[in-house]
C-alpha cells in the first residue's frame, strides 16, 4: 500500500495543497526518493516519465528552503523549455504557502526581465542549461550558495548535447552540495558525470508508470520499405481519422521534411522540434491541445514532459534508436484508462531494433505486411516423422541405427558388450 506524504516527512500545509489537487498517496519513486533527499544524500534515480519524479524532488526541496535567507539555494536543470516551465508551474502552486521565491530561466523570454527578477535572489532557480549559463557568464546568477542541484531527464540532456553545459553548471556550485539525477535511462556518460560530482550516491530504480499503460495500447508494426512509408501514413490518417495523433521522427530534419509533405498532401498538422522558437512551439502545442490541429509531427522532444489528453493514435514514422524512447512515445496515448493505438513503420534494416523493443517490453508486437495482412512467420519446425507402431514392426527387431530404435527394443548396446 502506498504511503501518505505526511508519513514521508512532508508538512501538513503541503499535504493539504496536494489533497486539493487530488493527490493523496505517494508513488513508488516518491516513497523511495523523498526520505533520502531530506537526509541530504546524492541520488541517481531511474524512473520512467509519468511516475511522479517532479514531486519527488520538489516537495523536499521547497520544504527545506530557508525563506529568510535571500540567496539561490536550489538549482533545477531541465533539458527543454517545456519541461522547465511545467516544473515551475508545479513549484508556483506550492511555493507561496512556504514563503519560497521561485524563478524560471528559459530561452524565448527577454533577458532584461529575467535580470530584473534575479536582483531579488530567488530561493529556487529552474531553467535550461543554455539560459542558466548565459546568466552565470553575465554574473547575474550566483550559484555559490546553492545547496541542492537537481538534473531532471538527464538522458535527454545527453541526447540534446547539453551534458557539457550541465557539467559546467554543477562545477559552479559548492562541492558540499546535494546532487540529484532523475532519468528514464542511465547511459554510461550519465553514470560518468554522476561519479565525477556525487559522493556515495544512492541508486534508485523504479519500474512503473507507462509500462502499466501499455496494457491499454494496441501496438502494431507494419513491415514496409522506406519509399512506401509516406503513402501508408497518409492512407491510415485518412481511414482512421484520429482525434489527436502524434507522428514521431528520429531527427529534426526528418520532422520538417515529413511535415512539409503532409501539408502538401492536404493535412492540417503541427510541427514540433528543437529548432523552433519558444513562441512558435508554445502556439503549436496550444493548437494541438485544443484540437485546432489534430496531427502533430514531432521529434522525441515532444515525448518528454508534455502531457496532452485525448491523444488516440501514435505513429512511429521512424523506429526509435533507443528502446526507452519507444515507451515514451507510445505512452502519449492510452492514458487515464482510455485505449490507444500505436503504429510503427519498420524496414528490414530496423529488425534488430524491433527485437530490442520487444525484449524491453516483454512482448511480441503484432506485425503486418504492407497490404495490411498479419505477417505470419514460417514455421521452422522439422517435418513430422512417421509413427511406427510396434504391432507393424517386421519380425526382426533391428532398426536403422539412425532412429536408434533398436537400443530401446533389444538393448543392442548390452548385447554387444565384451564379456
Amino acid at each position: 500500500m502506498s504511503k501518505t506524504f505526511q508519513s514521508l516527512g512532508i508538512t501538513p500545509e503541503l499535504c493539504e495543497l496536494l489533497r486539493k489537487q487530488g493527490i493523496r498517496e505517494a508513488t513508488a519513486i516518491q516513497e523511495q526518493a523523498i526520505p533520502p533527499v531530506f537526509k541530504g544524500r546524492d541520488i541517481l534515480a531511474q524512473a520512467q516519465t509519468g511516475t511522479g519524479k517532479t514531486y519527488a524532488f520538489l516537495l523536499p526541496s521547497l520544504q527545506q528552503v530557508k525563506p529568510n535567507v535571500h540567496m539561490e539555494q536550489v538549482l533545477i536543470i531541465a533539458p527543454t523549455r517545456e519541461l522547465a516551465r511545467q516544473i515551475a508551474e508545479v513549484a508556483d502552486a506550492l511555493a507561496p504557502a512556504l514563503g519560497v521565491d521561485v524563478l524560471s530561466l528559459i530561452g524565448g523570454k527577454t533577458i532584461e526581465n529575467q535580470l530584473q527578477k534575479l536582483h531579488r535572489h530567488p530561493h529556487v532557480i529552474i531553467g535550461t542549461p543554455g539560459r542558466l549559463l548565459d546568466h552565470c557568464r553575465r554574473n547575474s546568477l550566483d550559484l555559490s550558495g546553492v545547496g541542492r542541484v537537481v538534473v531532471d531527464e538527464a538522458d535527454q540532456m545527453l541526447q540534446s548535447g547539453f551534458l557539457e553545459d550541465v557539467d559546467i553548471l554543477i562545477s559552479m556550485t559548492p562541492k558540499r552540495r546535494q546532487l540529484l539525477f532523475f532519468s528514464a535511462t542511465i547511459p554510461d556518460k550519465i553514470r560518468g558525470l554522476a561519479k565525477k560530482h556525487m559522493q556515495n550516491p544512492l541508486s534508485l530504480r523504479v519500474l512503473e508508470g507507462e509500462t502499466i499503460a501499455l496494457e491499454q495500447i494496441e501496438q502494431r508494426i507494419y513491415m514496409t520499405s522506406e519509399d512506401k512509408k509516406f503513402g501508408m501514413l497518409c492512407q491510415m490518417l485518412q481511414e482512421m481519422n484520429p482525434y489527436l495523433a502524434v507522428v514521431f521522427c528520429n531527427t529534426k530534419e526528418r520532422t520538417a521534411q515529413l511535415a512539409g509533405q503532409l501539408i502538401a498532401a492536404g493535412f492540417n498538422i503541427g510541427e514540433l522540434h528543437g529548432d523552433m522558437s519558444q513562441g512558435r512551439r508554445t502556439q503549436v502545442l496550444r493548437d494541438f491541445a485544443r484540437a485546432k490541429t489534430q496531427i502533430l509531427v514531432a521529434t522525441d522532444i515532444a515525448a518528454r514532459g508534455i502531457d496532452i489528453e485525448g491523444i488516440t493514435h501514435v505513429f512511429n514514422y521512424d523506429v526509435p534508436r533507443d528502446v526507452d524512447y519507444y515507451i515514451h512515445r507510445i505512452g502519449r496515448t492510452g492514458r487515464a484508462g482510455n485505449e490507444g493505438l500505436s503504429v510503427m513503420f519498420a524496414t528490414g534494416s530496423d529488425e534488430d531494433w524491433v527485437r530490442r523493443i520487444e525484449h524491453s517490453i516483454h512482448a511480441t508486437i503484432t506485425k503486418y505486411t504492407t497490404s495490411g495482412k498479419i505477417k505470419v512467420k514460417a514455421s521452422a519446425q522439422p517435418p513430422k516423422k512417421k509413427k511406427v507402431y510396434k504391432d507393424k514392426l517386421p519380425a526382426s527387431t533391428y532398426q536403422p541405427t539412425k532412429s536408434k530404435r533398436h537400443k530401446t527394443l533389444h538393448k543392442g548396446g548390452d548385447n554387444r558388450r565384451r564379456r
